[in-house]
């Protein structure tokens, strides 16, 4: 293996985080307020668990949103084709994943 594709797996192994601010008042799209990878992506996240904010794992959905640039918003129509490419990035992942089989024959009823 070459260091370029060395490279590129851990690009592809690195922690990306993006932070988005609400105003749960206001009807205004959310707005980037940081993204970062590796040791920034860390930082980040733990500055929201720290101040008490929710944090949503999504890497997929991460990844697409660190193409918008910092202090802008996210326009609705990006978010509907987001959660469009993501229901057929899940769907397919879950069709590659194999299936667990139960052959544990039917639940009895305990009582």
């Amino acid at each position: 293996m070459n260091s370029s594709e060395s490279d590129d797996k851990k690009k592809l192994r690195q922690q990306v985080a993006v932070a988005l601010k609400d105003d749960p008042g206001s009807d205004s799209p959310q707005k980037i307020t940081a993204t970062g990878r590796g040791a920034v992506a860390e930082q980040i996240i733990q500055i929201a668990l720290d101040s008490g904010v929710r944090v949503r794992e999504d890497p997929d959905l991460a990844e697409i949103l660190t193409v918008l640039d910092v202090d802008s918003t996210v326009p609705v129509e990006v978010l509907a084709t987001i959660s469009e490419i993501l229901s057929y990035v899940y769907k397919t992942n879950a069709a590659m994943m194999p299936r667990k089989e139960f052959n544990d024959g039917p639940v009895k009823n305990q009582q």
